[in-house]
C-alpha cells in the first residue's frame, strides 16, 4: 500500500482492510472449522501436549498457530491448504514420537538431556552453565520451596521438558546458606550456623573450619563463609 493511500478517517480499510464487510462472516466460519480440526490434532497428539511441552512441541504450536492465522483471515487463501497442513504436522509429531521411543539419542535430540544442577550439596558448575542457569536463579527457586541451606539437597535434575526436580535429605546436613547478601538476621532467625564447618560460595562444597586458608579442592575458590544448618 502506499504512503498517500494512508487516512486516518478510512475506517472501511482499518476495520476491514481490503477484504469486504461479509468476509467477517467467512472468518467466523473458517475459525470454527480450523478450530475444530486443531483441537482434533490436539487430542490425537496424546496428554503430553497438555502438560510440559518439549522444544519440539513447542515449535509445532507454534506452526499450528501460523496456519490458523493463514486459514482464518487470508480471504486468497482456501480452508484446505491449512487442514492438510495440520495433517501434516500430526504425522511429523507422531513420528518423532515413534523414532524417540526406538532411540534414545534422538530424544535426547529432541527432547533435551536432563542436567544435575546440585549433587550432594554442592553445585554443579559445568552442568549449570550448559544448562544455561545461574547460581542465583537456582537459589531463588530453592528458596521459593523454603530451602535456605544447599547442604539439604541430595539431587537437583534439570529436565529436558523444563521443569526442575529437587531431592532432600531426609536428616539436616551443614551446607551453603541460601539467602542473598546482608540478611544475616533472616539467616540467624531461620537457620543455625555450624562454627566447625565452612561452605565455598562457589560452588557449596563443605569443609572442617580450618580449611579457610586453603582453596576449595573441588572448585578452587578461596571465598569461603561459615556453614549453616
Amino acid at each position: 500500500m502506499k504512503k498517500e493511500e494512508i487516512h486516518l478517517n478510512d475506517f472501511q480499510r482499518i476495520l476491514f482492510g481490503e477484504s469486504p464487510a461479509a468476509f467477517l462472516v467467512e472468518v467466523l466460519i473458517r475459525t470454527i472449522i480450523i478450530y475444530l480440526t486443531l483441537l482434533v490434532v490436539l487430542r490425537l497428539m496424546g496428554k503430553r501436549m497438555d502438560g510440559q511441552i518439549s522444544i519440539i512441541e513447542m515449535a509445532i504450536m507454534i506452526l499450528m498457530g501460523a496456519i490458523v492465522g493463514v486459514g482464518t483471515q487470508v480471504p486468497e487463501r482456501g480452508i484446505l491448504p491449512a487442514v492438510v497442513a495440520f495433517i501434516c504436522v500430526f504425522i511429523f509429531q507422531r513420528s518423532l514420537n515413534w523414532l524417540n521411543v526406538k532411540s534414545e539419542k534422538a530424544e535426547v535430540i529432541t527432547n533435551g538431556a536432563v542436567n544435575i544442577l546440585v549433587r550432594d550439596g554442592i553445585l554443579q558448575l559445568e552442568e549449570m552453565r550448559a544448562a544455561h542457569i545461574s547460581r542465583q536463579n537456582l537459589f531463588a527457586y530453592l528458596r521459593s520451596r523454603s530451602i535456605f541451606n544447599l547442604g539439604k539437597i541430595k539431587r537437583v535434575y534439570f529436565e529436558g521438558c523444563g521443569l526442575l526436580n529437587v531431592y532432600e535429605y531426609p536428616k539436616e546436613r551443614p551446607g551453603l546458606a541460601l539467602l542473598p547478601p546482608g540478611e544475616d538476621e533472616f539467616i540467624r532467625e531461620k537457620t543455625r550456623q555450624d562454627q566447625a564447618h565452612v561452605a565455598c560460595t562457589n560452588c557449596g562444597w563443605v569443609d572442617q573450619a580450618n580449611a579457610r586458608e586453603n582453596p576449595c579442592p573441588n572448585c578452587g575458590s578461596s571465598n569461603w563463609t561459615t556453614a549453616i544448618y
